[in-house]
């Protein structure tokens, strides 16, 4: 009788302590996750901390940048902002962009857009979203610009419109060249015709 009263206390007190045991190691594992889980949060929130304040330090209020060409054409484009391109550092992209170009013969090129992408290497700018350019007596409209310096290129195209005294027209692209001062206008499906009217 006296064996069974022991055998039997013994497997409780046995049961019990794997009880506790399981009960604080749970515990403890418990605290390690969370402990865990409260590292990562510190780290993940310490990483974007930094990237904003590489954000911050990559943008730049009032920027503005010019180029002149050994022919004494002059470039010079501004911006309200500009951002340095992360990946590549030569490239900025422009917020609220007004551009000018002036010829050695005195004739002013004018360019806005809502945003642009200048390249600090070559000079070469690409305007979007509400574009407008003033050359000679046109004013042409456009969604998207790519202006080449070295080539002396202005590429005009998406829902683009030029309007002067004597006539509108819309068309798919336009192409200037600004040193020959040659236009050139054109759809890109050769079945279409570019819209012209006259005011005459």
């Amino acid at each position: 009788m006296k064996k069974k009263i022991i055998i039997g206390s013994s497997f409780i007190i046995f049961f019990f302590s794997l009880l506790i045991y399981f009960y604080f190691k749970s515990s403890n594992e418990k605290k390690l996750i969370e402990k865990k889980k409260k590292i990562e949060l510190i780290e993940t929130e310490s990483v974007e901390n930094d990237e904003e304040k590489i954000r911050s330090l990559n943008i730049i209020e009032n920027v503005s940048y010019s180029a002149k060409d050994a022919k004494g054409n002059e470039y010079f484009v501004e911006a309200r902002e500009g951002t340095i391109d992360q990946k590549y550092n030569n490239f900025i992209f422009l917020k609220s962009v007004n551009a000018t170009i002036r010829l050695k013969n005195y004739e002013l090129i004018e360019i806005s857009s809502d945003f642009g992408k200048y390249n600090t290497d070559n000079f070469d700018t690409i305007f979007t979203k509400n574009v407008i350019i003033k050359y000679l007596d046109n004013t042409i409209k456009s969604k998207y610009l790519d202006f080449s310096w070295d080539k002396n290129l202005m590429i005009i195209s998406r829902n683009v419109t030029l309007k002067n005294d004597q006539s509108s027209l819309r068309a798919d692209v336009i192409e200037v060249d600004i040193k020959k001062k040659d236009i050139k206008i054109f759809m890109h499906e050769e079945n279409k015709k570019v819209n012209i009217k006259s005011f005459n």
